[in-house]
């Protein structure tokens, strides 16, 4: 089995010594290097050691973990942030494609975290173009995160063989294929991504899309015309028409006035 080092940076000395422990025990693909309380101790632990990963808390006094990205060659390394950040920072999370851990953190979640990190990691280590997109999914989560206007512009999209940065707004709509989910984006263009549709559903909340379907999310940005007849169908600007459910239509309605008052 081949094994990968890591330093755990966090200023909370509980935090650092239960994941040390949960690394030890559920995750023998890990060995972790050392801890650090702080940023500079986090720059300084990398010196002395080779290192694959870092579990980085994001919200430290005097240097936050992106001031300690910023500061490093992150592109090195594969970037495991450990938060307590709820609601809006963990759509940025979701959005960004990050690999990340919740306080106080589950050691099943950790699991699953870092098999996907190593995965990841060594598909960057391999293409040139997926650590591209790996470093500019990191600065769009920092601009997400810092953003007054808590909005999500663009979302990493993790596929079968890489990622593709996407923005929201080219998003016409979305469809639920299995687990996974088909994008279809402005210019006949659609991508197959490796999350499902309730996922996407978390990211996306805002007035502009609208899940009208179990197997559905629209774009009310390309929203054409609304029909009854034979059932109820959305028609989007691409001549598109998809099914809206009977449950839904009311609130598919309710949805369109809302969303058309919020644009004058």
């Amino acid at each position: 089995m081949k094994t990968y080092n890591a330093i755990l940076i966090d200023d909370e000395k509980n935090i650092r010594e239960a994941l040390g422990l949960m690394l030890g025990q559920y995750c023998p693909e890990i060995h972790l290097c050392g801890s650090a309380a702080s940023a500079a101790e986090g720059r300084e632990l990398l010196k002395i050691h080779e290192v694959d990963f870092i579990f980085l808390d994001i919200s430290m006094p005097k240097e936050d973990g992106f001031a300690f990205l910023r500061s490093i060659e992150k592109e090195k390394y594969g970037i495991i942030f450990v938060t307590a950040y709820q609601e809006y920072a963990l759509r940025a999370l979701k959005a960004n494609a990050i690999d990340y851990l919740l306080k106080p953190v589950n050691p099943f979640e950790l699991q699953d975290a870092v098999g996907k990190a190593i995965q990841y990691l060594e598909m960057r280590r391999m293409k040139a173009d997926v650590r591209s997109v790996y470093n500019e999914s990191l600065e769009n989560l920092h601009d997400q995160i810092h953003s007054e206007k808590q909005h999500i512009g663009k979302i990493t999209i993790a596929e079968q063989f890489g990622f593709r940065i996407v923005r929201v707004a080219d998003l016409m709509y979305l469809e639920a294929d299995s687990n996974y989910t088909i994008l279809h984006l402005s210019g006949l263009d659609k991508i197959v991504a490796t999350r499902s549709l309730g996922e996407f559903e978390k990211i996306l909340e805002q007035p502009a899309f609208f899940r009208i379907h179990k197997s559905t999310i629209i774009n009310l940005n390309f929203l054409k015309a609304y029909s009854s007849y034979e059932g109820n169908f959305a028609e989007l600007t691409d001549g598109t028409r998809l099914s809206i459910s009977r449950r839904k239509v009311n609130e598919f309605r309710e949805a369109v006035n809302h969303f058309s008052r919020s644009l004058t």
